[in-house]
């Protein structure tokens, strides 16, 4: 039986097609039940903070697999034991003292050095544009770091940060300072979130991205200042510390005239020194552009006048731009919107598109206090504390989740969850141009600073929000299908000889062929790697059914493997495996 036979079956899986849009709020409802510095070396990793020395509380194998789901790429079998013998404390904390595994590929800082006036790819092959100024060496790392590596962690907190202090190459080239970037969010993602917006703001990628570097007195651009308060910071609304809109209703927290007393406050930071071309650098005064480190003070450009910021904070006549700076840092650490606004969006890059109120509310006293059950330093904005929170919640650990609990596996953890259950590897290069194009969720190319979806992206019927079905449609979820068709039954992608230690993207299915002479027993093994528990007794039986047609009379020899492939695809194409809770 091959692919295009099992249509039938993957419509009785879950009554509702991937095939068509009808993969919306009816599919949520029912499947829920219902930097900017340079180099390549990591920092020294800080361990405190991490509830050390936590004994082993084992748990279920549906805890194990949702916490796999929430806090790294995706379960593996090994992963999976893990988490039942160690218990979700103890497994969060032993992420959390793991090293980054860091971005390393592509060209050098030389692509800012060119001062010659010849074409800087004369001479640099076919593939200079994409190793010297694009973002694909970042996403060949990602993949790898994303399926392979030990900090998995670490990895998905910094796919949530970049998710929301948002750089894409759609607007800025160059391979390295992109690099810079995106390492620095995986340093700090278990720091705190008042160095993150700092490392943010100094960044010159940043600086460039939303028009902050250079930004002169005279005529400041309120771009970065306005991003830095709606999407970055405190969101367009007052808000309760559970989440909900202060006095039901939406209260403006900022006005123009504030976006632009911010945008004076942060006028004055030019490219770090390191930069140059043959024509000079402009403006007179400026740096050339240069990505390694962070922007630096270019006093003439900086407003000194007294300023009145947000939550109280005041800048004094005559400030410098780092007192500037820092007055920033202070009115957003301090306005109440902070904590329930980032928290918010955290849990839902992480656990759940509509938590509750409680939850949220748990999450912004841990974000404001600094602290959780052992975890964090006793700092406002510690992502320790914060992130601990978020995956430690009775709501996120919750055996029984309710109704409205879950999210939609956007495109990035579908790739990886797959490959991660059936003993894949990648080198990512299959996993952008292609199918990360085919399902609109193209790493470190979102399409504006508002990411590849909104946060409030609403369920159409219904009262709820689903961000990741902002990306979804029709076309995207006949792919999601094709996706996994390609790896099961088309042998996925071999190495490109163009990409650095090409491996190409394929699974490995032999581990499963032991048991496919019994296919109860194998849709039960992968049932319960990528779901946590048997499917339903009607889809169980459907998916038992069509591994069984496999037999040696029917396909000779590879029977078992067929099996294997047969059983992978309709596991991990159904809508159950779509949506995770």
């Amino acid at each position: 039986m091959t692919p295009l036979h099992l249509a039938p079956i993957v419509a009785d899986l879950g009554r509702r097609a991937l095939a068509v849009a009808g993969l919306s709020a009816a599919l949520l409802l029912v499947a829920c039940g219902g930097g900017s510095g340079g180099g390549t070396a990591s920092p020294p990793v800080d361990t405190s903070g991490t509830a050390a020395g936590l004994p082993d509380s084992p748990t279920t194998q549906l805890d194990a697999v949702r916490l796999a789901d929430q806090g790294s790429f995706g379960p593996t079998e090994a992963l999976v034991a893990t988490i039942r013998t160690q218990g979700a404390a103890k497994w969060v904390s032993q992420q959390m003292t793991l090293p980054a595994s860091r971005y390393r590929s592509g060209g050098t800082d030389a692509v800012h050095r060119h001062t010659s006036q010849t074409d800087f790819c004369q001479g640099r092959g076919d593939n200079c544009w994409r190793d010297w100024s694009s973002s694909t060496p970042l996403l060949w790392d990602f993949y790898r770091n994303a399926v392979s590596q030990p900090d998995q962690l670490r990895q998905r907190v910094a796919l949530a940060l970049q998710q929301i202090v948002v750089v894409s190459n759609l607007e800025v080239s160059g391979t390295y300072g992109l690099r810079n970037y995106h390492n620095m969010l995986l340093d700090q993602a278990f720091g705190n979130y008042r160095d993150i917006l700092r490392s943010v703001t100094l960044s010159p990628v940043m600086g460039d991205y939303l028009d902050n570097v250079n930004n002169d007195k005279a005529a400041p651009n309120e771009n970065f200042a306005r991003e830095l308060l709606q999407l970055f910071a405190i969101g367009t609304c007052e808000l309760n510390s559970d989440g909900s809109l202060r006095g039901g209703a939406c209260q403006p927290t900022y006005n123009n005239q504030k976006v632009l007393d911010y945008a004076y406050a942060l006028t004055g930071w030019t490219y770090p020194a390191g930069g140059a071309t043959p024509y000079g650098c402009w403006p007179r005064g400026a740096n050339c552009p240069y990505y390694n480190g962070d922007m630096v003070p270019l006093p003439a450009f900086h407003d000194t006048r007294a300023r009145s910021l947000l939550a109280g904070v005041t800048l004094p006549d005559g400030h410098t731009a780092g007192a500037a700076l820092e007055a920033v840092l202070d009115s957003l650490m301090a306005h109440p919107n902070t904590a329930p606004f980032i928290g918010k969006q955290l849990i839902q890059h992480l656990v759940t598109s509509n938590p509750s109120p409680a939850y949220v509310e748990r999450v912004a006293l841990a974000f404001r206090s600094g602290r959780y059950e052992g975890f964090g330093g006793g700092r406002a904005g510690d992502m320790k504390a914060t992130v601990a929170a978020i995956l430690l919640d009775a709501e996120a650990r919750s055996g029984n989740p309710a109704s409205r609990a879950g999210r939609l596996r956007e495109p990035v953890q579908l790739f990886t969850g797959v490959l991660r259950a059936l003993g894949g590897q990648t080198d990512g290069d299959a996993l952008g141009w292609w199918w990360g194009e085919e399902l609109r969720q193209h790493m470190f190319r979102s399409p504006s600073v508002f990411n590849f979806y909104p946060p409030d992206y609403p369920l159409a019927g219904t009262p709820l929000v689903g961000p990741a079905f902002g990306i979804h449609n029709a076309n995207s979820a006949l792919q999601r299908a094709n996706f996994v068709n390609y790896l099961v039954f088309w042998n996925g992608s071999g190495p490109n000889a163009s990409v650095p230690g090409a491996v190409g993207t394929r699974v490995n299915l032999q581990t499963f062929v032991a048991d496919a002479s019994d296919p109860a027993r194998l849709v039960d093994r992968l049932s319960l790697l990528a779901l946590g528990q048997p499917l339903p007794a009607a889809a169980r039986a459907a998916v038992i059914q069509a591994v069984g047609s496999y037999t040696q009379q029917s396909s000779g020899n590879d029977h078992l493997t067929n099996r294997v492939s047969q059983a992978a695809y309709l596991v991990f194409a159904s809508p159950h495996y779509q949506v995770t809770r």
